[in-house]
C-alpha cells in the first residue's frame, strides 16, 4: 500500500518508509493512496472477533503485505494488552468508551505503544531520535513505549507549566533514553519547533529524526481500531444510529473515527468537541480559517489552535465525496466544562474536562431517535487537582501514577528559539 503526501502529491512512499520519515516534503502529513472499503459482511463478521485479531484485519487493510499478517498478529498483540471498555450507565441512549487503561492511562498509548512494534519490526543499527510534542498525553505515552528501547532516542518538547503536575510526573521522570523539554511557550509553539526541526536537512540526516505525534500515519491507523471496539460492544439496536463525540484538539482522534467510517463501519455521524481554543468549530460555521492565540484551558491536552491532522480530515471528506456540514460540532467554555463533570458525577461516572467536553456537545446534539457514544481520553486521576476540586471529592491514585509522583523532574528548559533547539538536539547526538 501507497501513502501520498498532501502538500506534494507526486511524493509516494511505502507505509514503512512513511512510518520511518514521518512527514514529507515540505511538512506534508502522509495519507493512504488507497482508501480500503469492506463489505458489510466482512464487517459483521470483524464485529465478533476478539480485539486484536480484528485489529490485525483493520491494519492489514492500510499496511497490505509489507508486514505479513503472522507479524502483524503478533505486533499488535504487543502493543494492545489492555482493553477499551463500553460503559452504559448514566443513561439509556448515551454510552462511554473508556480508552485510559493502557499503561499511561490515555488513548495515545494504543498509537504510541503500535508505533514502537512498528519500528522495532523495521528497525537496523542506524540510532533514531523521534522527536514529538505533546499538549499532554502524547508524551507519556510515547515516552513509556520507547522507554530502553536499543538504538532510540526520544525527545519530547511540551509547554511549561501548562499541563498538569501528574501528567508531568508521568513522562518527565523516566531519564534514560527520554529527553524531556519544557519550552516557554504554548502547545503551537512545540509544534512549530518540531516542523522546524524537519525542515532542517543536516538536522534531520545526523540524528535520523522521526516524530510520534499523530502525525505519524502508523499512529493515526492503531486508533482506528477501538472504534471497531465500540461498534462490537454496542447494542445491536443501536449500530445503525450511532453518534461519536470526539474531543478534539490535535484532530488526530477524530481522523482516525472517519476512517473507520471510510472502512465501513456503521457510524451515522460524527460530533467534534473543542474547548475555548475553536478554530474548527467556527470554519465549520463560517467557512474561514481564523486561527486565534491559543488559550489555556482546563482541557489542557485540547489547548491547540493550528490541529496538525485537520487536512486529513478534508482530504478524506474531498475523496469521499462527503460534506463537511454533516460533521456536527461544539466548543464548550471551562465553566460548562466544570458543569458537565458535575452532571456527570451525578449519574455516577467521575469524568476529567476532556471527556466532559465531548459530553457536553453530544447531550446537546444527539436527536431523540439516535444512540450517542463519547470518548474517555484520560483517567481523571491525571487532572486530579482540578477534578477533586470541581467535584470536591478525592480521588484516589492509580498505581502508574502513585509509583512516579513522588520522583523528581529530569526536564531540560529551552525557549521558544529554533537555534538553542537545534544546538541541543546536536549536542544530546553526540
Amino acid at each position: 500500500m501507497k501513502f501520498y503526501n498532501l502538500k506534494d502529491h507526486h511524493q509516494q512512499v511505502s507505509f514503512i518508509q512513511a512510518l520511518t520519515q514521518g512527514l514529507g516534503k515540505q511538512q506534508g502529513l502522509f495519507f493512504p493512496l488507497e482508501l480500503p472499503v469492506l463489505e458489510s459482511t466482512e464487517v459483521d463478521h470483524l464485529l465478533k472477533q476478539d480485539f486484536v485479531t480484528r485489529s490485525s484485519r483493520i491494519l492489514s487493510a492500510f499496511i497490505g503485505d509489507e508486514i505479513t499478517p503472522e507479524i502483524m498478529q503478533k505486533k499488535v498483540k504487543a502493543a494492545f494488552t489492555f482493553p477499551a471498555p463500553l460503559l452504559t450507565t448514566i443513561s439509556e441512549k448515551i454510552a462511554i468508551l473508556e480508552l485510559f487503561h493502557g499503561p499511561t492511562l490515555a488513548f495515545k498509548d494504543f498509537g504510541a505503544r503500535f508505533m514502537a512494534q512498528m519500528l522495532a519490526t523495521v528497525a537496523t543499527d542506524k540510532p533514531v531520535t523521534i522527536l514529538t510534542a505533546t499538549s499532554g498525553d502524547t508524551g507519556a505515552a510515547v515516552a513509556h513505549a520507547f522507554y530502553g528501547l536499543q538504538n532510540v532516542r526520544v525527545v519530547i518538547l511540551y509547554p511549561r507549566g501548562k499541563i498538569s503536575s501528574l501528567q508531568e510526573k508521568l513522562f518527565c521522570t523516566l531519564g534514560g533514553n527520554i529527553d524531556t523539554v519544557a519550552i516557554d511557550g504554548d502547545f503551537d509553539a512545540c509544534q512549530t519547533l518540531v516542523k522546524q526541526s524537519f525542515d532542517d536537512t543536516e538536522i534531520r540526516q545526523k540524528v535520523n529524526l522521526n516524530s510520534a505525534n499523530s502525525i505519524n500515519i502508523s499512529r493515526l491507523l492503531a486508533q482506528i481500531c477501538y472504534y471497531f471496539e465500540a461498534v462490537a460492544q454496542c447494542p445491536q439496536e443501536a449500530r445503525e444510529q450511532l453518534v461519536i463525540a470526539v474531543p478534539s484538539g490535535n484532530f488526530g482522534n477524530l481522523t482516525a473515527g472517519l476512517l473507520a467510517k471510510s472502512l465501513g463501519l456503521p457510524i451515522k455521524r460524527f460530533i467534534a468537541a473543542t474547548n475555548a481554543n475553536d478554530t474548527v468549530p467556527r470554519f465549520l460555521s463560517s467557512g474561514k480559517w481564523q486561527i486565534n492565540p491559543t488559550v489555556a484551558t482546563l482541557s489542557n491536552a485540547m489547548d491547540v489552535s493550528a490541529p496538525n491532522n485537520w487536512p486529513r480530515v478534508e482530504e478524506l471528506f474531498r475523496r469521499k465525496k462527503w460534506s463537511l456540514q454533516d460533521l456536527a460540532y461544539g466548543a464548550v467554555s471551562d465553566k460548562t466544562t466544570q458543569d458537565a463533570m458535575r452532571e456527570l458525577a451525578t449519574l455516577g461516572y467521575i469524568s476529567e474536562p476532556h471527556a466532559a467536553i465531548a459530553y457536553q456537545v453530544l447531550r446537546e446534539k444527539l436527536h431523540q431517535d439516535e444512540f450517542g457514544l463519547f470518548l474517555a481520553t484520560a483517567h481523571p486521576a491525571k487532572f486530579k487537582e482540578s477534578v477533586e476540586s470541581i467535584l470536591q471529592q478525592q480521588l484516589p491514585l492509580p498505581k502508574a501514577l502513585a509509583s512516579r509522583v513522588n520522583l523528581p523532574l529530569l526536564s531540560h528548559y529551552l525557549p521558544v528559539d529554533y537555534a538553542k533547539l537545534r544546538t541541543f538536539l546536536l549536542q544530546q547526538s553526540q
